[in-house]
C-alpha cells in the first residue's frame, strides 16, 4: 500500500486538509495517508524545509511527500515534483527542498505542467493531489512534468564561516513546541570547521561554552531531587536531526519559560561560534615546563 503524507501550513481550523485528504481518498481509496505537520507558520519555507528534511527518513522508500507551503502558481513560483533518495516530494518551487538537496542530490526533478487540464484556485487539493496519485498507481514523473535540472534555493540555508576559519555565523531556522531553537548549524559542518578547538556559541546577550549530549546532562543526579534547581536552565545539544539547538531543561512558556522567550530568539536571528585556539608555547619555554614537570615531586 503506498504512503502519502502531508505537510502544510493550513492548520486546524479550516477545511483544507481535511479536503485534501478526502480528494485523495476519492482517486485511491486503499491509500495511507499521514500528517506530518498542518502547523508550519503561514508561508515559513525555512520552518516546512526543516520540518520535512527530519521526518522523511522516517517513512518507506516511496513515500510521496506532498508540501503546501506558498504553493499558488505564478511565473516565479512554479511547482515541480522531485525523486530523491527513492522518495517523492511534490510542492513549489520556492526552496523547500533546498535544505534536504544540499546534502543528497535528486534523482529526477520535473516542473508540472498539466495546470492547462486542471481549473484550479487551490493547487494542493487538485494538482498536488492529481500528481501524487499518479505516481501512487506507477506512473512516471516524465507524464506529468519536463525535466529540469536545479532548483530554486533558500538563501542563508548555509551558515557563513570567515576566512581564517575561526567563526561560524549561523541562523535560527525553527523554534519547536517546546521553545528550543534551533540552527542551521549541522553537527557535521560544526565538527569539520571545529577541528577539535575549544568554542564559545553566542546568542543574543548569552554565551555558552559547552554542548551537551542529550537535555538531562545538565542535572546533577547526586543532588537530592527536593533540593536541586535545574528545570528553567539554559544549555546547548545537538538534536535528534544533528542541529546546534539551544534548549531550556524542561521549558515551559507559562512557568520557568523557554529558550525563545528567555534569550529573545526569533526565527533567522543570528546564532555564532566563535573556536580558541589553543595558545602558542615559545618552543624553549615548552621544553623548560616539561623539565619542571619531570622534576616535580
Amino acid at each position: 500500500m503506498a504512503i502519502i503524507t502531508l505537510t502544510t501550513d493550513f492548520g486546524e481550523k479550516d477545511y483544507f486538509a481535511g479536503a485534501t485528504k478526502g480528494a485523495i481518498y476519492s482517486e485511491l481509496s486503499d491509500i495511507k495517508i499521514v500528517d506530518i505537520s498542518h502547523s508550519v507558520s503561514p508561508f515559513n519555507i525555512p520552518e516546512a524545509a526543516y520540518i520535512i528534511q527530519n521526518a522523511y527518513t522516517s517513512f518507506p522508500k516511496g513515500t510521496i511527500h506532498i508540501i503546501g507551503i506558498d504553493s499558488e502558481i505564478n511565473p516565479e513560483n512554479k511547482h515541480i515534483a522531485i525523486k530523491l533518495d527513492d522518495h517523492y516530494f511534490i510542492c513549489a518551487n520556492n526552496g523547500i527542498m533546498s535544505m534536504i538537496c544540499s546534502e543528497i542530490a535528486p534523482e529526477k526533478i520535473v516542473e508540472i505542467n498539466i495546470h492547462d487540464k486542471i481549473q484550479t484556485s487551490f493547487p494542493v487539493l487538485d494538482v498536488f493531489v492529481k500528481v501524487a496519485c499518479h505516481i501512487a498507481r506507477g506512473g512516471t514523473l516524465e507524464v506529468i512534468g519536463k525535466t529540469i535540472d536545479e532548483i530554486k534555493p533558500i538563501k542563508n540555508i548555509v551558515p557563513f564561516v570567515n576566512d581564517d576559519k575561526t567563526q561560524i555565523i549561523g541562523s535560527v531556522v525553527y523554534i519547536d513546541n517546546y521553545g528550543n531553537v534551533v540552527t542551521n548549524i549541522k553537527r557535521s559542518f560544526f565538527e569539520s570547521i571545529q577541528k577539535g578547538r575549544a568554542f564559545e556559541i553566542s546568542a543574543r546577550n548569552y554565551t555558552f561554552k559547552k554542548i551537551h549530549q542529550k537535555y538531562s546532562d545538565i542535572v546533577n543526579f547526586d543532588i537530592p531531587e527536593n533540593k536541586r534547581y535545574d528545570e528553567g536552565r539554559k544549555l546547548l545539544v545537538f538534536n535528534s536531526g544533528n542541529f546546534l539547538e539551544i534548549a531550556v531543561y524542561k521549558s515551559n512558556s507559562a512557568t520557568v519559560g523557554s529558550a525563545s522567550t528567555l534569550l529573545g530568539l526569533g526565527l533567522m536571528d543570528a546564532v555564532s561560534v566563535n573556536f580558541i585556539a589553543s595558545p602558542i608555547v615559545p618552543k624553549g619555554l615548552e621544553i623548560q615546563q616539561n623539565i619542571s614537570k619531570a622534576t616535580d615531586f
